[in-house]
């Protein structure tokens, strides 16, 4: 592989098997608008597809049913919805339709370009009757121009002289993917979305429709440029816009169709249509080269600050750079949106937004584009009023509870025991929030907005949790690992718990010493003794702890249930959740992801090294690693403990996990949250990074298949290089005034390089084994 190839995904054959996954990983999505790689011209009937086209934050609602329906049980949930299919581009030869799966494909090639931002589908075809053509589709989404998707469709060819027909569609009459007996994607089909207008205005063609139930207008814009002179003939019906267009080709030539495609929606704009004609006559008029030119310019920006080098293995450089890319193409940059489970690749998870935001992909955000992990934890303030409003349904009486999935603020989650048990989330988002603080120095966001969320998520715990022998305790909740459900104490939510109120106090005292307290007492009636509570709180959480095996118990019953019959469980049974019920899973000792070893990646400080240590051999025994989101921060564990090589193992199931379909569910869309699990492998599992309040740590080691790796990150108005070799660590100051920090657990100062040998790479600080974490 070289190093050009470690920037393209490439598929050099056609593999029918395959279709649907490719469908996800030759996505293209900007942020606002996703497509999924779907064919042009379409399949044969005999072959599933997931055709669609998302729009991050656009939803429509869904009834849900409960058999027994009890109070606090959501009646409706929201949902990414399937919108208008711009994509549709049919050509005909001499009667014959192009397709691969007639005549013969004499050569094939697919590429995703991460450097370029486009994808392109080269075919090389000979039609049923011997007529040769030479196919290169490139599609893009614009970065620059977040409503503007391209398609740019060449033909040459190269034994036939005549007519060439291209029937170019946009389908207003769409709807979503279903699987009853899968649960991570929606259960029913349901059409979601209904043509309101069609029309044509200064050869633009337009599509209005509008949601079911939830309100809400989207508009799709299309417009047709020929590189040559042609017929172009446009029909509608109630559902539908279809141009035909035809024009002579001679051997040798090449001619190409440029399909502008335009989508707005009700949520950013008042007048969607006036948007999208304003937004196309835009797009229009600057050069199509210039459009790709802004394209790469945008993304060598990103990859300057966001880029990850691996020395030594080009296959997992691909793996990370894959990852990293679609992080990008899947957070929303502006106020409505967030990050989907699937980012805007495909229908698993229904669209939703879950806690993976905040624990697995905000790090990389707050690392290299502090702006964009501002914006997503400023979604999450916006949402607050909705937050508060969950806690009522939930019955407290104060204070906000964030929903575990969401679109619009509400919660989507219609099984309780794994979904709005997991109060944890209150805790993942104050978690962040502190992080952001500490990596920017952000002082003012987190006086007018991060203040208010840790104060009010604060209270929630006040009115959940309770002392028991001066020791507060949480019962009643589920924690990271969804196969135990419904528990008292939970670890990782106790401990997260105490952070939180921590910080809730420390907030307090900011505000106050920068005079800010008062507009937030008034708004929300917080007295000192309301603030002590949380102080006390904090101090008295309960941590659940085992003398005989030095370990941390995930919950208060989990050592006391039966283990797992892992020996005797057939491989074709996992993951378990599709087939064991529920109660069986919770009934024993068996993960499905990291959970305590979460807790001690997150908060490390709270336990020594040695009950890390018992505690990560306790439960790896114990893990399915069902979840993608859980090898990734089982290897950032691994390298903490010195565990290097198997790291290194455990970290190579993360980086390539969709590339290689190795939870065969790819199909569905990308694991958003363990791509951003692979940046963090890296980053805070191999080089060892912590932020913390006393600053900024490192503790590098290096897999022996390497024989280097580098990145550079964002801190307080500064930009650091790292790049750790086998025989040295090396820091530069890039941007920004000199900065303390610490190496293995040795204080440096950085105002230009430092470099570390290698008796501080690879090996643990002897004062940790001592006793309690720097």
């Amino acid at each position: 592989m070289t190093a050009k190839s470690t920037w393209e995904i490439t598929s050099h054959f056609l593999d029918i098997s395959r279709l649907t996954i490719d469908e996800t990983l030759f996505h293209i999505a900007n942020g606002y608008v996703g497509i999924r790689g779907n064919f042009e011209e379409g399949y044969e009937e005999a072959y599933d597809t997931i055709r669609g086209t998302y729009i991050n934050g656009f939803y429509d609602f869904s009834e849900v049913k409960h058999g027994e329906k009890l109070q606090g049980f959501i009646e409706k949930k929201q949902k990414i919805i399937n919108v208008t299919d711009v994509q549709g581009i049919e050509l005909f030869i001499a009667g014959d339709r192009f397709s691969v799966f007639e005549g013969e494909v004499l050569d094939y090639k697919r590429v995703l370009d991460m450097r370029g931002g486009f994808t392109n589908r080269h075919i090389l075809w000979k039609s049923p009757q011997g007529h040769i053509l030479e196919i290169d589709i490139k599609r893009m989404a614009s970065f620059v121009k977040p409503e503007l998707v391209v398609i740019e469709y060449g033909v040459k060819s190269i034994n036939y002289e005549g007519e060439l027909t291209l029937i170019s569609t946009q389908l207003g009459e769409v709807s979503n993917y279903f699987n009853p007996n899968d649960p991570r994607v929606a259960a029913e089909l349901e059409n979601h979305l209904t043509v309101k207008e069609i029309k044509r205005e200064d050869y633009v063609d337009f599509i209005c429709s509008e949601t079911s139930a939830s309100g809400l207008s989207i508009v799709s814009a299309v417009k047709h440029i020929i590189s040559t002179r042609s017929e172009m003939e446009s029909t509608s019906d109630t559902r539908s816009l279809t141009s035909r267009i035809k024009f002579n080709i001679k051997e040798g030539d090449t001619e190409k169709l440029t399909k502008y495609c335009i989508f707005t929606d009700s949520i950013r704009h008042t007048d969607c249509c006036q948007g999208a004609a304003i937004s196309m006559y835009e797009a229009v008029k600057i050069p199509l080269q210039e459009l790709y030119s802004a394209q790469t310019k945008y993304l060598d920006a990103f990859w300057d600050k966001a880029d990850v080098t691996i020395e030594g293995d080009a296959m997992l450089q691909q793996g990370i750079h894959f990852s990293i890319f679609q992080l990008l193409q899947s957070v929303g940059k502006d106020k409505y949106s967030n990050i989907a489970a699937k980012g805007l690749s495909g229908e698993g998870y229904e669209g939703h937004y879950f806690w993976d935001t905040e624990i697995y992909m905000l790090p990389f955000f707050i690392l290299t584009n502090p702006q964009i992990a501002k914006n997503l934890l400023n979604y999450r303030y916006e949402k607050l009023e909705d937050a508060r409003q969950n806690a009522r349904l939930l019955s407290h009486q104060k204070g906000a509870l964030y929903p575990w999935r969401t679109i619009s603020g509400s919660e989507c989650s219609a099984y309780f025991p794994s979904g709005s048990a997991q109060y944890h989330i209150n805790a993942d988002i104050a978690y962040m929030f502190v992080q952001y603080y500490l990596a920017t120095g952000d002082v003012r966001f987190m006086i007018e907005k991060g203040a208010e969320v840790l104060f009010e998520t604060a209270r929630l715990w006040m009115d959940t949790g309770h002392y028991v022998k001066d020791s507060f305790r949480i019962d009643a909740v589920t924690g990271p690992d969804e196969y135990t459900c419904i528990v008292n104490n939970n670890y990782y939510t106790n401990v997260m718990a105490k952070y939180h109120l921590q910080w809730a106090v420390k907030s307090y005292q900011l505000l106050e010493e920068n005079s800010r307290m008062e507009p937030l007492t008034d708004k929300m009636n917080i007295i000192e003794e309301e603030v002590q509570s949380w102080r006390e709180a904090s101090e008295k959480m309960y941590l659940p702890y085992d003398e005989a095996l030095a370990i941390n118990p995930q919950d208060d019953s989990f050592l006391s249930k039966a283990q797992w019959d892992f020996e005797n469980t057939p491989q074709n049974h996992y993951p378990l959740l599709l087939h064991y019920h529920p109660l069986y899973i919770y009934r024993h000792q068996v993960c499905k992801q990291a959970d305590t070893v979460l807790a001690h990646f997150l908060l490390e400080d709270e336990q020594n090294l040695q009950t890390i240590q018992n505690s990560f051999e306790y439960y790896e025994k114990i893990t399915t690693h069902d979840s993608s989101l859980s090898t990734c921060i089982f290897s950032i564990v691994a390298s903490k403990l010195g565990h290097v090589e198997k790291a290194y193992e455990y970290f190579m199931q993360t980086a390539r996990l969709d590339l290689d379909n190795t939870h065969h569910n790819t199909k569905d869309g990308i694991h958003t949250a363990n791509m951003g699990g692979t940046y963090m492998g890296i980053v805070y599992g191999f080089a060892g990074l912590r932020i913390k309040e006393t600053g900024l740590f490192f503790n590098p080691v290096i897999p022996h298949k390497w024989e280097g790796y580098g990145f550079k990150l964002c801190y307080q108005n500064r930009v650091i290089g790292v790049q750790i070799n086998r025989g040295s660590s090396v820091f530069k100051l890039l941007e920004g005034k000199k900065i303390g920090f610490y190496i293995s657990g040795n204080y440096y100062e950085l105002q230009d390089e430092v470099i570390v040998t290698k008796d501080s790479v690879n090996q643990i600080n002897e004062k940790e084994m001592e006793g309690t974490n720097a």
